[in-house]
């Protein structure tokens, strides 16, 4: 595991502020907000839609990338809550999903109450692999 940077804190200030503005108080549609930022620099927001089969935050933002001519990225986070105060470690299905993306890509997370980052294919040992 490795520390956090200062460009670290701000992909998570922007992860927050995606959630900030679209908290769903009501019906908890919207609960969740990510940040990815690719290798150039840019950044990309998304908050989970949730349905009976919706995307996690995490997908949203990576597909909001992809759609944008993005293929490299570098770093990832997700929060919960109606500030973004809680930093939550991606799910199941997203785990493959950037084992299958990114593997290389560092996942922001809380181990033990401490900001840390880990690769994401270090979050999925054992993972399904696509062959060539």
């Amino acid at each position: 595991m490795r520390e956090l940077t200062g460009k670290d804190y701000e992909l998570i200030a922007e992860a927050q502020k995606a959630i900030r503005l679209n908290y769903d108080e009501l019906n908890y549609c919207h609960t969740v907000g990510s940040a990815v930022r690719c290798k150039n620099g840019k950044i990309y927001i998304g908050v989970n839609v949730y349905s009976l089969h919706g995307a996690c935050a995490e997908q949203v933002a990576i597909g909001t990338a992809i759609t944008n001519g993005e293929r490299d990225f570098e770093t990832i986070v997700a929060v919960r809550g109606k500030r973004g105060e809680e930093m939550i470690p991606p799910c199941g299905n997203c785990r493959q999903i950037l084992h299958d993306y990114m593997p290389e890509c560092e996942v922001i997370l809380s181990v033990n109450g401490e900001n840390k980052k880990i690769r994401a294919e270090e979050l999925l040992p054992f993972s399904y692999k696509v062959e060539d």
